[in-house]
């Protein structure tokens, strides 16, 4: 199945051109290797309207299947992106930033600083990622496989859970 993706850099020296945006580049990638489709790709400021703005846009305007942010999800006091989400959301989907928290314990206690969140907008689930390359892949790489089935359902499937 075809699934149409946004994604979303937090980075505020992404946006101020100090740094460029590898994260979302990754995670580009990986969302086309498995044949789906990036609709818009975007870097904004750790500002709680900008990332607000895009965030409604991508599920109330675009439609998309599948919001993929990467960054602003640790504990520095401009790192909001998870606040941000909790706003916009009308379900949480919790199992997604639970998954990748407890497959990144096994590889660093840092893993527990984590905010990300994951939730619904309408018929379009927001997943929160770390904002490094590496982190952004591989929490990416733990949820994808569940991912088909959990927008399947979002768009109305009645497909059996159990296999």
């Amino acid at each position: 199945m075809n699934f149409r993706v946004a994604i979303l850099t937090v980075s505020d020296k992404g946006a101020r051109g100090e740094r460029e945006d590898l994260s979302g580049l990754e995670l580009e990638k990986l969302i086309l290797s498995q044949g789906w489709e990036v609709v818009k790709r975007d870097l904004v400021a750790d500002e709680a309207d900008e990332i607000y703005q895009k965030l409604r846009e991508y599920c109330d305007i675009l439609k998309v299947d599948l919001v993929l942010t990467t960054g602003g999800t640790g504990l520095s006091p401009r790192d909001i992106t998870p606040d941000v989400t909790l706003k916009l959301i009308e379900r949480e989907a919790p199992g997604f930033a639970e998954a990748m928290r407890a497959r990144s314990l096994q590889k660093t206690p840092h893993a527990m600083l984590s905010r990300a969140i994951s939730g619904i907008r309408g018929s379009t689930l927001i997943v929160n990622l770390p904002g490094s390359p590496r982190g952004a892949r591989e929490n990416l790489e733990v949820i994808l496989p569940a991912l088909p089935h959990g927008l399947s359902k979002l768009r109305g499937s009645e497909e059996e859970c159990a296999t």
